[in-house]
């Protein structure tokens, strides 16, 4: 990792200038209800409320648009669990380039239904036995496009950025910042926002209980490989950091911490009965633990990000009607 060179906040704001008009400036919100359970004052950067429904077009865009006209005409291929595959899909039309997308089989029919919406050519394949990663490169190479991956790509981290360059900008200075963790895009572009930006802030990545790849990598000082991990935060299964990612997390976050499913839910419940607000379990990562580490923020200005709301109506019906606590 010594020979990678990393993306900086200058290309955070590059990137920012790059999606501006394209990406909405989604909305900051704020919650007494929130607001009194944490003893803090809490700032929700609702990225759920971003086109195609989550950040992921904000790095897709940025991306995408750094292409030449060669590669354009070509097209991208890029793989997903869904957010990502909707973001290329919508960014790949808007800039008049073809898109194939690997999506696991057992993603959300709501993400795979948009990201056909959207115009990509949708493949799919069984996330538990086949290796996306090795899939999506044998497709670019078969077709000549160019691999657009989720998360460890220096044009998309620094584009995920933007949302927490814009939230710190809307609401000043921050103590303590939560981001949820997957492959890392959205937690390293946001470290080098809140490091620029507000260089006091902590900075805390958030992943599923079932799959803190992410922890256990800060913890070791390497990347550690996990098994596909069984959780309801689909957006946030992943099995490993990338390279940029995490030489950025290891160098700019303050800790990883770790959310259940039950907090999840919980989670949820609290943004649609409290603000009227539909967000993925993936997206409400980062509000479960700060609700769990609530006695050290008294008192605080603390940044969260809501990553997405993209969750089939189905599933965000039965898991609202469960019995509190049932997980």
């Amino acid at each position: 990792m010594s020979d990678l060179t990393l993306p900086t906040y200058d290309d955070v704001a590059a990137a920012a200038a790059r999606i501006d008009g394209h990406a909405h400036r989604t909305p900051v919100m704020r919650s007494r209800t929130a607001d009194a359970e944490l003893g803090a004052q809490v700032f929700f950067k609702c990225e759920n409320l971003q086109r195609m429904g989550a950040f992921k077009f904000r790095g897709a865009f940025n991306a995408l648009a750094r292409l030449d006209a060669a590669q354009r005409r070509a097209g991208v291929a890029a793989f997903s669990s869904g957010n990502h595959a909707q973001a290329v899909a919508l960014a790949a039309r808007e800039l008049g380039m073809p898109a194939a997308i690997l999506m696991p089989e057992d993603a959300p029919a709501a993400k795979i239904a948009a990201t056909r919406g959207y115009g990509g050519e949708v493949i799919t394949y069984d996330r538990y036995t086949q290796d996306r990663e090795q899939l999506a490169r044998g497709l670019a190479e078969q077709r000549g496009m160019t691999l657009i991956p989720p998360y460890d790509h220096p044009d998309v981290l620094a584009g995920q950025g933007t949302a927490v360059k814009e939230l710190i900008e809307d609401t000043g200075p921050l103590d303590a910042l939560f981001v949820c963790l997957g492959g890392g895009g959205l937690l390293s572009g946001s470290a080098l926002a809140a490091r620029a930006l507000s260089p006091q802030c902590k900075v805390y990545g958030v992943e599923p209980e079932a799959g803190n790849d992410g922890q256990q990598s800060l913890r070791a000082g390497r990347i550690v490989h996990i098994d596909t991990p069984r959780t309801i935060a689909d957006g946030a299964q992943t099995q490993h950091l990338g390279a940029y990612t995490f030489a950025i997390i290891r160098r700019d976050v303050d800790d990883v911490l770790t959310a259940t499913d039950a907090q999840l839910v919980e989670a949820m419940r609290l943004f649609f009965t409290r603000m009227k607000l539909v967000v993925e379990p993936t997206g409400c990562l980062g509000f479960a633990a700060a609700r769990a580490v609530k006695d050290s923020l008294r008192g605080q200005r603390v940044g969260v990000i809501l990553s997405g709301g993209n969750v089939d109506m189905a599933r965000f019906c039965a898991l609202m009607a469960e019995p509190t606590g049932a997980r």
